[in-house]
């Protein structure tokens, strides 16, 4: 026997004055209308047979099997399908036998509310989720939508991060949307911690600009591969720092030793060149970057990290490096047309026996730091990295890909008289 479809539609608050022509019909049409009470009370008055139902969807979708061959509306909240019922009843009861009418999510509504776009924002129910985990995926978000709880309600949240050194958001609390009493409340999070608000709530927060971030807690901190988080970044450019995947690749080439003299070029908030001298511990490391605000920043790392051989040197590549001992390693990183001259130039102070590597993100540079080195006779090494990161969304696992970026090594044979 052919089972009916039953349909799953989302309803707001503003009950179904906020449906389309389509999902009114098919609740005036139907002989049974499952739903919370509020969503059941928000259709009015209907000839069909009412069932309320709560949090327990196994006896939801029991109800549905026990009713499969009458005409049946099941009320969700917003889009059943984003971190609503509809995906479990698909997956439990077969998702043949539905049909699936969305209504605006109360997460669009928040967002559309505060103006934002949320194409790459981070996205959190936190029920049943350690907040302690979300305020760490926070850090590093420029945008934020949370699905806050009873028991972590929007002042709850804006402490734990006011707590954790996360200030640098708007916030905005977005309660009762699409309800009469609807109300959109921004703050700072320092006043949004004093404050009250009703339980359905959605809490969006966007990253302010120019303000570096305040990294984790320097516990269990490595000789290298540190997580990104560790290092202060500068804003808006964040996203520049070497990835601690590509920095490992990076390091290991680089072949350096405990009294290694090391050359960081473009060394941005200086990642590369923090853990070269934590690895070259009785050498000298030189983070070289002509940016004011990244140079400021290299030697507030240098604090974090407790690292007293490293000196920052502000100017532009090569002029800064007529006084600096040659290296007998050297990281080139950035993306202009001056780098391979840069290689090149940075080749020829390298000492005999000494590493050279280049990170760059476009394949005409490879091309054109290869054609430099092949000038030279030497062999190099070339990686692209394609690296992807494991995130929480909404109790899934999603992969996030970073940039694809390119490594070139090189080594300098030493002359033999």
């Amino acid at each position: 026997m052919v089972k009916n479809n039953i349909h799953i539609i989302g309803i707001g608050d503003d009950g179904v004055e906020g449906l389309t022509a389509t999902a009114r019909s098919l609740i005036e049409s139907a002989e049974v209308v499952m739903g919370s009470a509020q969503s059941i009370a928000a259709i009015g008055k209907s000839s069909a047979e009412k069932i309320e139902i709560g949090a327990d969807l196994d006896a939801v979708v029991e109800d549905i099997q026990a009713h499969e061959d009458r005409r049946t509306v099941v009320l969700a909240t917003g889009d059943p399908l984003f971190y609503g019922m509809a995906r479990y009843l698909c997956d439990r009861a077969g998702k043949e036998r539905f049909e699936i009418v969305p209504n605006v999510s109360s997460m669009q509504l928040a967002f559309a509310r505060v103006k934002e776009s949320w194409d790459d924002a981070y996205l959190a129910n936190l029920t049943g989720q350690d907040l302690s985990r979300v305020v760490e995926r926070i850090r590093t978000a420029e945008t934020v939508g949370l699905f806050t709880t009873e028991a972590s309600p929007p002042a709850v949240v804006a402490q734990a991060l006011l707590d954790s050194r996360i200030d640098y958001f708007s916030a905005y609390v977005c309660e009762n949307l699409g309800a009469p009493d609807e109300r959109v409340t921004q703050g700072e999070l320092s006043d949004l911690a004093k404050r009250e608000f009703s339980p359905l709530n959605v809490m969006v927060l966007v990253r302010k600009p120019n303000i570096p971030d305040r990294p984790t807690s320097m516990a269990g901190r490595r000789l290298f591969g540190n997580p990104d988080e560790l290092f202060l970044q500068s804003k808006p450019k964040r996203g520049l720092l070497t990835p601690a995947e590509v920095r490992c690749v990076a390091l290991s080439e680089l072949d350096i030793g405990s009294q290694s003299v090391v050359w960081d070029v473009g060394a941005g908030s200086g990642s590369v060149a923090l853990e070269a001298a934590q690895i070259a511990s009785d050498g000298e490391v030189y983070a070289i970057e002509m940016d004011l605000e990244d140079h400021q920043l290299i030697s507030q790392n240098c604090e974090r990290f407790e690292v007293r051989n490293l000196k920052p040197v502000l100017g532009r590549a090569p002029e800064v490096w007529q006084d600096l001992p040659n290296p007998d390693a050297v990281f080139v990183s950035g993306a202009g047309r001056q780098i391979s001259n840069i290689v090149d130039l940075a080749f020829d102070r390298l000492r005999g026996g000494g590493r050279l590597v280049a990170n760059v993100n476009s394949i005409e540079n490879v091309t054109a730091i290869r054609e430099v080195l092949h000038a030279k006779s030497v062999d190099a090494k070339i990686w692209m990295v394609n690296i992807s990161r494991g995130v929480y969304q909404l109790e899934r696992v999603r992969f996030e890909a970073m940039n694809p970026t390119f490594l070139i090594a090189t080594l300098k044979e030493t002359k033999h008289g």
